[in-house]
């Protein structure tokens, strides 16, 4: 529901959620969410298809883009730690947190 609603990609609820909510290793809640988000992304982007929200050509080009980073970001995900991994996370969506603020 909140990825209809809010176009958040899932990870920014899920992974906090599965690791201190659930107990799930970090690595393992982004993997996690990634496959989660995939069925959660088709349904929505359904019915912004069918709302004429959808624009093909920049879906393209940001799939292309998201392919090779999303490829290149889990392989060096891999070798990051996880307590590593949280604080690099925990980072992000403090920076996430202040620019949807302002």
């Amino acid at each position: 529901m909140v990825n209809g609603l809010l176009g958040i990609g899932g990870g920014t609820i899920l992974i906090p959620a599965m690791v201190f909510l659930m107990g799930v290793a970090q690595h393992q809640a982004h993997g996690t969410s990634l496959a989660v988000i995939l069925p959660t992304t088709v349904a929505s982007c359904f019915i912004y298809g069918l709302n004429d929200d959808l624009n093909f050509m920049l879906t393209l080009q940001v799939v292309t883009g998201g392919v090779i980073g999303g490829y290149l970001g889990a392989k060096l995900m891999n070798r990051i730690p996880a307590r590593k991994l949280k604080q690099f996370f925990g980072i992000f969506m403090f920076l996430a947190g202040l620019r949807m603020m302002f």
